[in-house]
């Protein structure tokens, strides 16, 4: 079974306004509600590409309710840890600029963080968990690290999205994958990733302290994915990109069914690639029919 872990979720709010003035009254035009959080975003592209999945996490109140209604509604299972406090409203305004107001999460007790490591603990061999998102304020910044040991006791595999002092926390540990894009591994490493080759040199430290595999998303540059044994490079198709929510999410999704689905690396990598452009061209996240319509265009080379 794959399980993924949003620990800060939200409804996320979007509003098209044909143009917005600060100050005056606005109209939207168009607006939307989707379940937010990365491990969210995970969980529903996976169901489209008809991998079954359990989503884990704090949700509560009414805006709780609304994100397993909307899950239930696309046959996501889950299985989320009620907090007693509303979830999160993030508004997304769409206009000449785009524009975020996040607003904040719930405050986690001690004993709230102790059931979703107890649901870990449960987890078995083969079994993978993906964590994706930041890391609340009112959590240790070693929580995805605490996670990770407990897979690996398990024989689980460990997957992270994650970026700042999570991702640090994680570098040592042993993972399946680790998946920041340019800018993150970056900012890890306090240097600037400004090319494919760059990338390798920095995820191949990654691979040496317990990354098994690590892929780096570069937008539109491509993507490369680094093992002891290898460093593939993948081009991304071309498209007009609409929706920059999901896209980094939707990699790890078409990788992990990728990887299920055929057990090669390569053919993993190159779905993943496909399901993140194909919810960057998108408005919602990836459907299965656009991935293998853009999985065409792929190509993946052994720069080794």
């Amino acid at each position: 079974m794959i399980y993924t872990v949003t620990l800060n979720p939200s409804i996320d709010y979007i509003m098209h306004v044909d143009e917005f003035n600060e100050g005056d009254l606005n109209r939207a035009n168009t607006t939307y509600y989707y379940p937010g959080g990365k491990g969210i975003n995970v969980s529903r592209v996976l169901k489209r590409l008809d991998v079954s999945n359990t989503a884990l996490g704090f949700i509560g109140g009414f805006t709780g309710q609304f994100i397993q209604n909307f899950l239930e509604s696309e046959e996501v299972q889950h299985q989320f840890i009620d907090t007693d406090q509303n979830t999160r409203i993030n508004v997304k305004l769409k206009s000449n600029e785009e524009s975020e107001i996040n607003g904040p999460g719930p405050s986690i007790t001690e004993e709230q963080q102790q059931q979703l490591l107890k649901q870990v603990e449960k987890l078995e061999r083969d079994d993978y968990l993906v964590v994706a998102g930041s890391i609340p304020k009112t959590i240790p910044a070693d929580f995805y690290n605490k996670m990770a040991k407990r897979c690996g006791e398990r024989g689980a595999h460990f997957i992270a999205d994650t970026s700042g002092k999570a991702l640090e926390e994680l570098v040592g540990t042993p993972t399946f994958l680790l998946k920041p894009n340019h800018h993150e591994l970056g900012e890890l490493f306090d240097t600037t990733i400004d090319s494919p080759l760059k990338a390798i040199t920095f995820a191949k430290q990654l691979v040496t302290k317990g990354a098994t595999n690590v892929i780096v998303s570069m937008g539109g540059d491509g993507a490369i994915l680094v093992n002891k044994d290898h460093a593939y490079y993948a081009n991304v198709p071309k498209g007009e990109v609409k929706n920059s929510v999901g896209a980094g999410d939707s990699v790890v999704s078409g990788f992990i069914a990728g990887y299920v689905q055929t057990n090669s690396l390569t053919e993993a990598f190159a779905n993943g690639v496909a399901c993140g452009s194909a919810t960057a061209f998108s408005d919602d996240l990836a459907t299965r029919d656009f991935v293998e319509e853009l999985r065409k265009e792929i190509k993946i080379e052994d720069l080794n």
